[in-house]
């Protein structure tokens, strides 16, 4: 299955590396009536509820309140435009923007009533490809810079660089630089090789919901091994580890990861459930999943996440 089919990747934005170290093109670009602003208000994105839902921008004299306001102002690329498509124009410049310092009642004024902020893990399973990545991509960094406002060396304040993609340490007796991380996480799809495929269910997952396994990638481990351990300790089987095989990967700013997916065939044993990860887990043969009523009795991952295209690879690859 094609990656571009996974919601919050391939947008299509320039990120423009090399332009954000640009300090004066930068402050030119945040007063260029073209340039787009998109506000994040605690882990929130700003939507219009439409079908699909789609972001809403700021811009231009509107913009002006929130950008006095924000606690952050982070440049993530450029984006093709009517001023950029076919005129060899670079097109227009989009910012972040960090308004959750803001009270509820404030953000009319900032906004001007235009959409609300809505939970992406709400709304993203329905925009366009495109708006999904970037509101993923604004909410991600944001969050990353509301836990590094200080030197994780010395303790001192951190100011933002490099169009928001770097925190310097104030101190120059410090100068500790840090840049935007992400938490690697491996996700898997374990089958037996034959017509079962492994599932469990986490007790914070909404009624009936089960998914594949996965967890974070732990220091000086691979990505095979860290397969391998994870299903080991969540459900006690071995993994083939030449079966190990790499699927996509996918940005899940729900808050910091990025999910690497694989399909794994587990070895024959007695399935040992890890009491603090899973609420249960058992087969499930392919019949099953693809007859899954959705319902509160059983439903398959969320649609717009990398856990349910493993699985429908899965059942494509067997059918």
């Amino acid at each position: 299955m094609a990656q571009d089919t996974l919601h919050y990747t391939n947008g299509g934005l320039d990120r423009a590396a090399l332009l954000r170290k640009d300090p004066a093109w930068i402050a030119a670009r945040l007063v260029d009536p073209s340039s787009r602003f998109l506000p994040v208000w605690r882990n929130r994105n700003l939507v219009v509820d439409e079908e699909p839902p789609r972001p809403v921008a700021l811009h231009g004299p509107a913009a002006t309140m929130a950008l006095e306001l924000a606690e952050e102002v982070i440049f993530l690329g450029l984006q093709s435009g009517p001023e950029g498509q076919g005129s060899g124009k670079p097109g227009r410049a989009i910012f972040a923007l960090d308004i959750s310092a803001l009270s509820e009642e404030d953000i009319p004024a900032v906004t001007g009533g235009t959409g609300r902020f809505a939970e992406l893990r709400d709304v993203g399973p329905r925009m366009d490809q495109g708006d999904g990545q970037l509101l993923a991509y604004a909410r991600g960094i944001v969050y990353w810079h509301g836990r590094h406002r200080f030197c994780g060396r010395c303790g001192g304040p951190a100011e933002s660089a490099d169009g928001g993609h770097v925190r310097r340490c104030a101190s120059s007796a410090c100068g500790g630089v840090d840049f935007p991380r992400t938490d690697p996480a491996v996700i898997m799809l374990v089958h037996d090789g034959g017509e079962r495929c492994l599932l469990g269910r986490n007790p914070r997952f909404p009624p009936g919901m089960h998914s594949t396994l996965a967890g974070f990638v732990e220091p000086g481990e691979s990505l095979e091994e860290a397969v391998a351990r994870e299903v080991a300790e969540e459900v006690g089987l071995g993994v083939v580890l030449p079966s190990v095989r790499y699927y996509a990967s996918q940005p899940w700013p729900f808050p910091a990861s990025l999910m690497l997916g694989f399909h794994a065939r587990a070895e024959p044993g007695t399935l040992k459930i890890e009491e603090q990860e899973l609420e249960s887990a058992r087969w499930f043969h392919r019949r099953e999943l693809a007859d899954s009523p959705e319902d509160d009795r059983f439903r398959l991952p969320r649609g717009d996440s990398i856990a349910r295209r493993l699985i429908q690879a899965w059942l494509k690859d067997r059918s």
